[in-house]
């Protein structure tokens, strides 16, 4: 006879049945979730898989998760895993850090990474995202707010914190499908520049700002932001700097130092990495299969290197559970759109966002990737 298991009745309910002594099928005790293999596989054997080596296996179609997906990487984070494997995976990470930074880092290599990432499709993007198509961290005034409340407050609170004024001069560095450079110049009335380097994204901008009439005060360009030029009152980078990488911080601080006028602010916001954390095994999957080119760096690290460039730190706030909540909402957007999903990209891809998306909330949740801005300020001379 086969085990049972039956969620409570406030969570989604699944039923989970495991045929006496099928290997193929690991159901949760808690009746949470359950992993089903073809036949001859051992599911269980998959949770004391590395991290690398379990997510490829997803990715791939080795193996499916039925019910509640953060659940079952929680479940897998609980399980030993050999320390050996995690220090080779470690070094593997590290390596291509290196490889990126140093061999591959130039101007062409960012384009063709950020491409790799954010020109899968417009339309697939609009499966998960909210209306003005904002991948990065949401703010949640309350935990119910939808992800459409939560973006517009997350802008609103941007560009506050910022003080923007009628026609300043203000940059959005990498600025995506152009929801923040939109907002500012319809709300703020500033004059918004943005630049990506990602063609789709830049279509959207473009469209956008012609639909809305707002042409004379909205340019987007598809530009390094090193190759930038000008001064601006103020400079927001939103979700772009983890595309730098620990090896190019200091660069990317002076370049915008640079950029910014002298008693200018310029806010810095994305993801960052506690102090006790360093790459493992889930590093190489995200640098290999998500995130070419890309690096998370400490807290310390940004003050620091925004201090050697000039700038002097006003204000800092912690962003933590608000991108735990954000991921959440973006991993369930793609379960229910997920036949659309499947028709805009191939299995694979739809896989694998699906799961950075999921493990990036748990590790948000757990402490072991954080999120926070900080807002700099220019000196005037």
């Amino acid at each position: 006879m086969g085990t049972t298991h039956r969620q409570n009745s406030t969570q989604d309910h699944i039923w989970l049945s495991r045929p006496a002594g099928a290997s193929n099928f690991y159901a949760d005790p808690s009746g949470r979730f359950a992993i089903t293999t073809p036949d001859g596989v051992d599911a269980a054997r998959l949770l004391r898989l590395d991290a690398h080596s379990a997510a490829l296996a997803f990715v791939n179609g080795k193996f499916e998760i039925r019910g509640d997906i953060f659940e079952a990487i929680r479940c897998f984070l609980r399980q030993h895993h050999s320390p050996f494997r995690e220090l080779i995976f470690s070094g593997l990470a590290r390596l291509e850090h290196l490889r990126t930074s140093y061999l591959l880092g130039g101007k062409a290599r960012a384009s063709r990474d950020i491409q790799f990432h954010y020109d899968l499709s417009n339309e697939f993007y609009s499966q998960f995202l909210d209306s003005r198509m904002i991948y990065s961290s949401a703010y949640f005034n309350k935990p119910d707010d939808t992800l459409e409340e939560a973006q517009r407050q997350k802008l609103d609170q941007i560009c506050r914190d910022l003080v923007l004024r009628e026609n300043e001069r203000f940059l959005d560095v990498g600025s995506g499908w152009g929801g923040l450079v939109v907002y500012a110049a319809e709300r703020f009335w500033v004059k918004a520049h943005g630049c990506t380097l990602a063609a789709q994204q830049l279509a959207f901008s473009r469209d956008t700002v012609e639909r809305l009439g707002l042409s004379d005060r909205v340019q987007v360009d598809l530009r390094d932001y090193r190759d930038l030029r000008g001064t601006y009152d103020k400079i927001a980078s939103v979700g772009m700097f983890e595309h730098v990488g620990p090896r190019r911080l200091g660069e990317y601080f002076k370049k915008i130092y640079s950029l910014l006028a002298a008693g200018g602010l310029f806010l810095n916001r994305g993801l960052i990495r506690p102090q006790n954390v360093t790459d493992g095994a889930d590093t190489l999957f995200l640098v290999k299969s998500v995130f070419p080119g890309s690096g998370l760096v400490h807290l310390a690290d940004v003050v620091r290197e925004g201090e050697r460039a000039g700038f002097e730190v006003v204000g800092l706030r912690d962003l933590r559970t608000h991108y735990a909540f954000t991921c959440r909402r973006w991993v369930k957007n793609l379960l229910q759109n997920a036949s659309a999903c499947r028709s805009l990209v191939n299995e694979r891809t739809y896989r694998t966002w699906v799961l950075y998306l999921a493990a990036s909330s748990v590790a948000l949740e757990n402490g072991g990737t954080s999120a926070a801005q900080v807002l700099f300020a220019k000196k005037r001379q």
